[in-house]
Order: structure tokens, then C-alpha cells, then sequence
């Protein structure tokens, strides 16, 4: 069993089943074993090796901030013309939630940058733009099923040495009250996640962010589009390959769950988040690019890798991911 497995079950054993929110919170961010922090006990047979990166194309996964310095060239793009259309205020900030390895600090270098992770605090008031790529996918979620016509909260529990699901209570009221706003009528048998935490982001950068814009970029659906996934869209990740089994190797691989778009747009709305477009990454990319016809991510030494890169970002990426731009005005 992992380090963090270890740690997991011996709080099972000791208070019955836990919530999937305990468990994917100490999956992916326990400060020492947590699958972020690299930082593991002992590699497993299916796990990456301690130490190792997850990032890339020896780990387990892409994201698009490893497309450089295409994805930086463009992102900076289209942060300049949010920029402009600000008046280019001297104290402009450009905040990064999940920024990792900071890989792009480079290309977001010409303002003040300050990169974040989850546990950090904003800066209590800023102006400038709210940056993520692929940060709310990675928050700690509730899981519901519902069952005999109640929504009831599923637990990871304990069968010899393995974790498994277990059907629980009803859930809280705060969980019922997501799901019945932010998913259609529900219908036997479906699985649901619960994302409370990024409403609490959405809630904590409205507060600090005087002016400006919250860019996110995830992958996702909307209220119409979450009947697609009665299996819920939970996703563990090893070596490029999709896992559905989320409970194996606590630790030892990435845990996502789909964003959903309806909830992060219609709760900043409420607190002065206006949404200003909502659509495809393909479709930002090419607004990023249209100043120059993409010759800034273009030029340069490795002309044809960068080539690829756009290709990559327009056509895989692109068409997969979206972006949620809200503005935030005085």
C-alpha cells in the first residue's frame, strides 16, 4: 500500500469510511506523500517512480503550459490584449492558480506575476488577470449517487487491504443544493461530483480582484452537457493512459474530475463576475494569434517544432478544452 494509502486506512480503521473529498485531498496534496508534492515514500508497480515528474512525455500526463513556448507566446497574446483594454494600468498583475513549475513565468514576465497553489492566498485586493490552466479539474470533490430518489454521498471504505465505494447517508444540504441548481433533474443510478471548493475560489477572487479578468481553461461541461457522464467523470491518470479505477495507488497518480462551467459561470455572475466568452481554447488561441497571423509563435530557432506545437494546441487540445473569460469591473 502506498504511504498515503497507509495513512488513509489507518483512518478508516479507526473512524469508519470517509468522504471521496478526504480522499482525493490527501491524494493529491498531503505535504509530503501527496501526488503534487513528488514527494513518495516507495514507487509502486503502477506507479511513476519516486521523484519523478509527472508532467510531460515521461510522466503521466500533458497540459498545455508543457507546449512551449508556443502555449506561453499565445497566452501572453491574449493577456496583453485584456491588458490593453484595461488601459494598461502600471500596477496590472497576472495571478496563476495551480502554476506548478511557474512555466510561464517567462512568457507573463513583462508584468508582476505571482504564482499560487492550492492553500495559498490571494493578494487581498489586485488588479490585473486571474490565469488557470487546468486547476479547478484537480480540486477535491464530494461523490453522490442517486438512489431510491435521494441524492446519497459515496464513501471510500476499506476490504482487506483495498479501498473501495460504499453508499452513504443522504448528503449535506450545501451538496444537495449544487446539485439540484447546477445539473438537470437527476435521474437512478447517476453519479455526480460535487465541486464546492472552486466556488469558494470563484467567491475568494471576486473579493480581491478590483478590475480585471478570470481566464480558465479546463476541460468540462455545462448543465445540458453534464447528461453525458451518468458515470460521473471521475479520472485517474498513469502514463498517458485513463484510469477509471480511482482508488488504486493513493498518491502515485493524478486524480481530475470534469469542471463544471455552469456552476464557476453562474456563481461569479452573482458576485460580479460578468461572463465575456465562453467557448473552445482553439478559439482563444486563434483571437491570441490574430494580431500577428501567429508570426511571434512562429518565429524563432525550431520553426517546425513550433509548427507542431500549434498544431497540437489548435486541433487536439483546442477542440477538447475550454475557456471561461469573466470580467471583473470597478
Amino acid at each position: 500500500m502506498t504511504a498515503v494509502g497507509e495513512i488513509l486506512a489507518g483512518e478508516i480503521r479507526r473512524g469508519g469510511p470517509i468522504p471521496f473529498r478526504r480522499f482525493m485531498e490527501a491524494a493529491l496534496y498531503h505535504p509530503l506523500h501527496g501526488y503534487y508534492c513528488r514527494a513518495r515514500s516507495r514507487p509502486s508497480s503502477d506507479a511513476t517512480p519516486a521523484g519523478a515528474d509527472p508532467f510531460g512525455k515521461e510522466g503521466d500526463f500533458f497540459t498545455a503550459e508543457q507546449i512551449q513556448p508556443v502555449f506561453g507566446i499565445l497566452m501572453a497574446a491574449r493577456i496583453r490584449q485584456l491588458y490593453r483594454a484595461m488601459g494598461e494600468p502600471k500596477d496590472f498583475t497576472v495571478v496563476e492558480l495551480g502554476a506548478g513549475r511557474s512555466e510561464m513565468a517567462l512568457a507573463f514576465s513583462e508584468w508582476r506575476y505571482l504564482p499560487l497553489e492550492v492553500g495559498d492566498f490571494l493578494p487581498p485586493s489586485f488588479r490585473g488577470v486571474v490565469f488557470s490552466n487546468e486547476f479547478f479539474d484537480a480540486l477535491p470533490v464530494e461523490v453522490a449517487i442517486f438512489q431510491a430518489g435521494a441524492f446519497r454521498q459515496q464513501l471510500v471504505a476499506l476490504h482487506g487491504d483495498r479501498f473501495v465505494w460504499q453508499t452513504g447517508e443522504a448528503v449535506a444540504p450545501a451538496v444537495e443544493q449544487y446539485l439540484r441548481r447546477f445539473f438537470p433533474p437527476p435521474e437512478e443510478g447517476c453519479w455526480y461530483e460535487i465541486n464546492l471548493e472552486a466556488l469558494q475560489w470563484i467567491e475568494r477572487i471576486a473579493k480581491t480582484l478590483t478590475e480585471g479578468y478570470v481566464l480558465t481553461i479546463d476541460y468540462g461541461f455545462t448543465r445540458a452537457e453534464s447528461v453525458r457522464f451518468p458515470t460521473g467523470t471521475l479520472m485517474g491518470y498513469r502514463r498517458h493512459t485513463a484510469r477509471e479505477n480511482v482508488l488504486d495507488h493513493p498518491g502515485e497518480r493524478d486524480i481530475t474530475a470534469h469542471v463544471n462551467f455552469s456552476a464557476l459561470e453562474e456563481s461569479g455572475g452573482e458576485q460580479g463576475l460578468q461572463t465575456n466568452f465562453f467557448g473552445t481554447l482553439a478559439q482563444t488561441l486563434l483571437a491570441a494569434g490574430e494580431d500577428d497571423r501567429f508570426a511571434a509563435a512562429l518565429a524563432g530557432p525550431g520553426e517546425f517544432r513550433r509548427r507542431m506545437q500549434l498544431k497540437t494546441l489548435l486541433f487536439g487540445m483546442g477542440e477538447t478544452f475550454r475557456v471561461l473569460l469573466q470580467r471583473k469591473r470597478p
